[in-house]
């Protein structure tokens, strides 16, 4: 029935939505070669590139709606009515839209070239209102006895109508937001990041890095551990989600695992663990996140991830049990540590050295200051695509079509919801709650190092219970005027914060981390979440570490 009334959705959603992401690339790498020629580059690029960020939103999410990748909460609801309750609030929110762009187009505002901005403005009412009407469309087609959940967006959204409706205020403001956080300035780096970091998921750059890693531990129960972790770590680092990680790497390292001692269940808990390390590393979407959100520099947050990254895979190797010899050791003479043969090493850094620099690319232009955060990230993607296509020719058109598809699906999923939760921050931070926070949480714990303690269990909680991007949008906003009142820094709160995500992965409800490594290694979820247990205890013991040594958050702030 959906084909019926949408005949072309099968490409135009998908093409609008890559078309928007291929100019967010070309444009600010035309910008940088421009500049130094002639003095000047194209008109309004950086406005341009964050106008797009705002269409690649919009479409992304409708062809995620289609796909069926909006991520949803819960699954326990008839179909038919969560589809009627996210259709009503998709309506609403088209009507909220359109007031929004009307008010836009009385300011008859231009962004380039004469371009009026409510040209873009209009991808807002006119994507939430297909969304709806697709949803609308399930209401009649689903049958009675499927079950599904509402989508992130449609709750946040619906709670921001209903707030703002009650306080009389003017519902435009939930368009606003999803506007302003849409066209921040430095949010084009996120699809671009996590465009490259896709990229190198579909060759074969996790083989030769996982070859490299297993070449340098010299094989054996300890070597393998810590090439995994490692690896896991900087693959999430890049794909910008760890459960992209256990998907490209489970099948390459379980293996090597269990050949190197493990247990099956011990190797999964490591694999489905270590996949949630990146996030403290650059360059990670949600630490790009928090340095929008919390207003600090993104080259600081990447710097400042370093450190306590290290510590919590160092948590997760020796505190998680992952080092140990299991009882009784049972071990074929091949899972024996081996010498290093530093021929072999030579040849599988050369076959890696293109992955290898990669994270240079990313950071070290950004730190440098020779480009904007948008720049470095398309010069990031710049670089997979060449090294990937052109040096390695692993990657073909249908390959370049998957990576442009997941990334514009996932990013217009999470774009979605976090308009519609820096709508419900705002209304918060209205209504004084951030500042009432403040003053409870001093008067219950007068001790910053009793509040640092309350500070990792609660976020450890908050990280099973929330996605991580709406938690970011959220929580941040009202959490970190709380943290400044106890003379914490804003960079040594973002990394404790999200050092906590991390553990958030691996905890259900949300913790996604366990959900894909169930369907990975064809595993109940009840197994893998008892085989991540002691890790969740080791990486909170490791972010208490970070909380109460803040200089290895703040080493390069002094």
């Amino acid at each position: 029935m959906l084909n019926r009334f949408f005949p072309h959705c099968p490409r135009w959603d998908e093409g609008l939505s890559a078309l928007a992401l291929g100019l967010m690339l070309v444009i600010p790498l035309l910008e940088m070669v421009l500049r130094p020629l002639f003095g000047a580059g194209i008109h309004n690029a950086p406005l341009l590139v964050q106008h797009l960020g705002l269409v690649l939103a919009m479409f992304g999410a409708l062809f995620a709606e289609r796909g069926g990748h909006l991520t949803s909460l819960g699954a326990g609801l008839p179909k038919r009515l969560t589809s009627l309750v996210t259709a009503l609030i998709c309506g609403l929110l088209t009507y909220a839209s359109a007031e929004f762009v009307m008010t836009e187009i009385e300011a008859g505002r231009t962004l380039a070239y004469g371009v009026p901005i409510w040209w873009i403005q209009a991808a807002m009412p006119l994507g939430f209102l297909l969304i709806g009407l697709r949803f609308a469309l399930r209401t009649v087609s689903s049958t009675a006895d499927s079950y599904a959940g509402i989508p992130i967006f449609a709750v946040l959204g619906g709670l921001s109508l209903f707030l703002f409706w009650q306080e009389g205020q003017p519902l435009a403001a939930i368009p606003l937001s999803h506007y302003q956080i849409t066209v921040n300035p430095s949010l084009p780096a996120l699809p671009l990041f996590t465009l490259a970091g896709l990229l190198f998921a579909q060759s074969g750059a996790a083989q030769r890095l996982g070859a490299l890693l297993t070449a340098c531990s010299g094989g054996g129960r300890m070597g393998t551990a810590l090439a995994t972790a490692l690896l896991c770590s900087f693959f999430t680092a890049f794909t910008g989600g760890s459960g992209v990680t256990i998907l490209a790497l489970g099948g390459l390292l379980l293996p090597l695992l269990i050949q190197a001692g493990f247990p099956r269940q011990q190797g999964i808990g490591l694999v489905t663990s270590a996949s949630a390390l990146g996030v403290l590393l650059a360059p990670s979407v949600p630490l790009l996140m928090y340095a929008i959100i919390a207003r600090v520099p993104i080259n600081a947050m990447f710097l400042a991830g370093l450190l306590p990254a290290l510590v919590m895979v160092g948590s997760l190797l020796l505190l998680g049990g992952f080092l140990r010899n299991p009882l009784p050791v049972i071990a074929a003479p091949e899972n024996h540590r081996v010498p290093l043969d530093f021929r072999d090493i030579g040849r599988k850094a050369k076959a890696a050295s293109w992955e290898l620099a990669a994270p240079f690319v990313a950071i070290g232009a950004l730190v440098s200051g020779m480009a904007t955060p948008t720049e470095s990230a398309a010069l990031t993607a710049l670089y997979a695509l060449f090294s990937q296509v052109l040096v390695h020719r692993e990657l073909d058109w249908p390959a370049l079509r998957k990576s442009l598809a997941d990334c514009v699906q996932v990013i217009g999923g999470v774009m979605l919801i976090l308009g519609m939760a820096l709508a419900l921050t705002n209304y918060l931070v209205d209504a004084g709650i951030p500042d009432a926070a403040v003053e409870w949480v001093q008067a219950m714990i007068p001790n910053k190092w009793v509040f640092l303690l309350a500070l990792n269990i609660f976020l450890l909680l908050a990280g099973a219970l929330m996605e991580i991007f709406a938690a970011i949008v959220v929580l941040v906003p009202l959490l970190l005027p709380v943290a400044l009142s106890y003379g914490i820094d804003p960079i040594h709160f973002g990394i404790i914060f999200l050092a906590n995500m991390e553990m958030g992965f691996l905890c259900p409800p949300a913790g996604m981390n366990v959900y894909f490594a169930s369907a990975m290694f064809v595993q109940p979820v009840r197994v893998v979440a008892a085989a991540v247990l002691p890790a969740v205890g080791a990486l909170l013991l490791g972010s208490i570490l970070i909380s109460v040594l803040p200089w290895l958050s703040t080493w390069h702030l002094r």
